[in-house]
């Protein structure tokens, strides 16, 4: 089944975000199928590390949402 082509210049801010969340949910699901690159496994790695030392500041997913949001406003 295909879908349809969507017209992203058509659609609201807070649609976008919406679109951008949904298709990050459908690749969260299947983890397998996305490959990192040796640049992006060093980095994720790196911040692993970082936050494994405690020294990572890190913020709610909802607080992320909240603060692209506000800059749209």
């Amino acid at each position: 089944m295909t879908m349809p082509a969507i017209n992203i210049e058509t659609l609201a801010p807070e649609e976008r975000l919406q679109l951008i969340e949904d298709l990050w949910e459908s690749l969260r699901s299947q983890p397998e199928t996305v490959r990192l690159t040796s640049a992006q496994q060093a980095e994720l790695d790196r911040r692993l590390d970082e936050l494994d030392r405690g020294e990572a500041q890190v913020i709610s997913w909802d607080e992320v949402k909240r603060r692209i949001r506000s800059r749209l406003e």
